[in-house]
């Protein structure tokens, strides 16, 4: 395991802790974007959906919407389908906007907590950190891509109806699960990096 120093002359976290807790702190990351999110839109969910979602879900579609991540509708009657888009921070309002500035700040602060725990002291160290963030938080989103779908089925005189509303699963991963904490986890790294170097 290699060590740095800090400024101050104290050896730095090795370079393989800090790989793991930048990871676990995606993922701790993820976890309180969504309870923030939960907490915030928990009875818009309710209204909208009734008992036909679960909460949890409901508030994991509003989740990953705010990282501009469609969440779709697909409907199937018999050998007839189509695919549907839901809005649902727009079409909440309010509160709801809020999700679009509370996921990047979430982000931007675990970047900077970390550039200021790990010592970073260049910019390239920003980048070091920001990879990390990323790959913790993109298992959460992929993972609950998966488990945020939801499926119902009717049959009736013969002939089935099922709806799916799931997360768009490659935007899920890529937008959500890795530009969003890359770009934002690197830019609070980055922030945290220049004020600490003044």
């Amino acid at each position: 395991m290699s060590t740095t120093q800090t400024a101050s002359g104290e050896p730095a976290v090795s370079s393989r802790s800090s790989i793991a807790a930048s990871a676990g702190v995606g993922v701790l990351t993820a976890a309180i974007g969504y309870l923030v999110t939960a907490l915030l839109i928990g009875n818009e969910v309710r209204e909208r959906f009734g008992d036909g979602v679960a909460d949890w879900q409901g508030a994991a579609w509003y989740f990953y919407e705010a990282h501009m991540v469609d969440v779709e509708v697909t409907g199937q009657v018999g050998s007839v389908g189509g695919t549907d888009t839901l809005d649902l921070i727009v079409q909440t309002g309010g509160t709801a906007d809020l999700l679009y500035v509370v996921v990047p700040l979430a982000l931007v602060a675990a970047g900077a907590g970390l550039a200021v725990r790990l010592g970073a002291s260049e910019l390239g160290d920003a980048i070091t950190i920001g990879i990390p963030v990323m790959i913790g938080y993109s298992v959460v989103l992929s993972v609950g891509a998966v488990a945020a779908e939801s499926t119902a089925e009717v049959s009736a005189f013969g002939i089935e109806a099922t709806r799916t509303i799931a997360p768009a699963l490659v935007p899920a991963v890529l937008l959500g699960g890795v530009i969003y904490p890359l770009v934002f986890a690197t830019l609070g790294a980055a922030i945290a990096t220049v004020l600490e170097s003044r």
